[in-house]
């Protein structure tokens, strides 16, 4: 008799993908068009700005190198629209891989490029920004034109941050996208998690499930220690009205609803996905520069 296959292990982790382009427009009658990339160290995002104006993106898991995640991330947008390199006039690199996009023109810190990009989908009003990526977090401070004033990081640890999450996802085999209504779904709030080490998060939510806590409740303690770990962090640079969440964290209402509660602000809202903040404000970088040559 033939051998079963072994079952495919879920992977819990893993976040929506997506492409998303204006179908009201057509970029063959744009007269500039820039592109910024920003590879992170869990997702990588192309994002194409016509004439100054947001045009489309690419949103997908950052690959094993940075110059494949970059092309990679490019290409899903270019292929959808009929596309290619030569018709971008000018490439914006970000992230944590900036350096390392083959085909950019220039490289921009992420901290300039989310504020920037982050102004653009809250507009003017936006002044205190929270950066929560795959494995480090960033409070910035900009002024009304979106230009960076002031910023704090915390990069020690991957807890609190997008990695942690993906962690707890797998352990509690819940797919990611349900942890934050989940974490809701609890008869009292507990207490946060102690660990701010993703590995001891771990073997702390493992003893909290043997006490006989639900999973419910142990993402509710880890989405409220997130919440107290990055609120801390934006203590520490204080912050003004006009508060605006950007990378793929923004999309957990776990965690943000209770930031929002510890703060006693909601965030500015948009209808633009939270996650490219950093390759719009790459692109809309590369607008600029190119306006001026």
């Amino acid at each position: 008799a033939a051998a079963t296959a072994a079952p495919e292990k879920k992977e819990f982790w893993r976040w929506q993908e997506n492409t998303w382009f204006d179908e009201t427009k057509n970029w063959k009658d744009a007269k500039i068009i820039t592109c910024g990339i920003d590879v992170g160290s869990v997702s990588s995002q192309a994002v194409l700005v016509c004439d100054g104006e947001l045009y489309g993106y690419n949103s997908m898991r950052t690959g094993n190198n940075s110059p494949d995640s970059a092309k990679n991330a490019l290409q899903g947008i270019m292929d959808k629209i009929g596309m290619k390199l030569e018709d971008i006039n000018y490439v914006v690199g970000t992230g944590y891989g900036r350096v390392n996009v083959p085909f950019a023109h220039k490289a921009i810190t992420e901290i300039a490029c989310h504020a920037r990009g982050a102004n653009y989908m809250g507009g003017n009003q936006v002044r205190t920004i929270l950066d929560m990526g795959g494995q480090d977090c960033k409070a910035i401070h900009c002024d009304e034109k979106g230009k960076v004033t002031n910023f704090l990081m915390n990069d020690k640890c991957a807890a609190g941050t997008g990695r942690g999450m993906e962690v707890i996802s797998d352990l509690m085999q819940i797919p990611i996208a349900e942890l934050g209504p989940r974490s809701f779904d609890v008869d009292v709030e507990p207490e946060a998690v102690s660990s701010i080490c993703v590995v001891f998060a771990k073997s702390e939510a493992l003893g909290l499930l043997k006490a006989g806590y639900t999973k419910n409740m142990v993402i509710a303690a880890y989405c409220q220690a997130m919440a107290e770990r990055v609120v801390s962090l934006l203590e520490r640079i204080g912050v003004e009205e006009g508060f605006f969440i950007t990378c793929g964290i923004a999309k957990n209402p776990g965690v943000v609803k209770r930031i929002e509660r510890l703060l006693g602000i909601k965030q500015v809202e948009t209808k633009i996905d939270s996650q490219i903040a950093g390759a719009l404000g790459a692109a809309l970088f590369g607008y600029t520069l190119m306006q001026k040559q």
